[in-house]
């Protein structure tokens, strides 16, 4: 049975020590390297260490660094008893966390047209991933202990890969008219912020607030389209 002061990101730098130990900063650039297996903030892979060497899972020394002296942490017995037994536990199916789904629950609400347009900026991205990808296949062959298991593991996030690009191209079949939201139902903030000069007249001003401006925010959004910062 798994111990209940272990969670899935214990188990993470467990593995990753693995047998020849490593340090905070070597934790850090092996879960990076992919950037698809790193979701814990930055801090953690230095914090989490410590907190598995105090229970006893991973085992501290100091080695010379380039500057100054560095912290390795090895694999102790207890921490290859932790992951022997956490191996036996059913596997979960992990949920799952995406940008890309997240766009399409909100696409009625902002429309299909930024929806196509910031979905294609994700081939970017994605390219960058797989060059990535290939670096770490080229790692796992240094890697003879390990190599079979990390292939395995690369080729899984390859054809993952390849599913978000399939949804891209869907996207862009399907959106290609661009439905838009109504201007009922587009909120504020979808809207054009020019604004008509204040006019004397009451009926003009209404028709003014009331223009739908969801063809010009779109077309703002898709000139300017910038990724948010991660």
């Amino acid at each position: 049975m798994a111990s209940t002061e272990l969670s899935l990101f214990s188990y993470e730098i467990l593995g990753l020590v693995g047998r020849g130990g490593a340090g905070p900063h070597d934790l850090l650039r092996m879960a990076r390297q992919g950037r698809m297996l790193a979701w814990a903030g930055e801090s953690q892979y230095y914090t989490e260490p410590k907190r598995l060497a105090r229970l006893g899972y991973l085992s501290a020394r100091k080695e010379p660094g380039k500057t100054r002296e560095r912290t390795v942490y090895v694999l102790t017995d207890k921490g290859l008893l932790a992951l022997q037994e956490y191996a036996r536990t059913p596997v979960a199916f992990t949920p799952l966390k995406s940008e890309p789904l997240l766009r399409l629950l909100i696409c009625d609400l902002v429309g299909e047209n930024v929806t196509r347009e910031s979905m294609a900026t994700l081939r970017d991205d994605i390219a960058d991933i797989q060059s990535r990808l290939q670096d770490t296949e080229r790692s796992a062959r240094q890697l003879p202990h390990r190599e079979k298991y990390l292939l395995l593991a690369a080729g899984f996030m390859r054809r993952f890969l390849e599913l978000h690009l399939d949804l891209v191209d869907q996207i862009e079949r399907q959106f290609a008219d661009g439905a838009e939201p109504s201007a009922r139902s587009a909120p504020s903030s979808f809207r054009s912020p020019t604004r008509t000069a204040p006019s004397s007249s009451t009926s003009r001003r209404s028709a003014s607030r009331s223009a739908p401006t969801c063809r010009s925010a779109t077309a703002t959004a898709g000139s300017r389209w910038r990724r948010p910062a991660r």
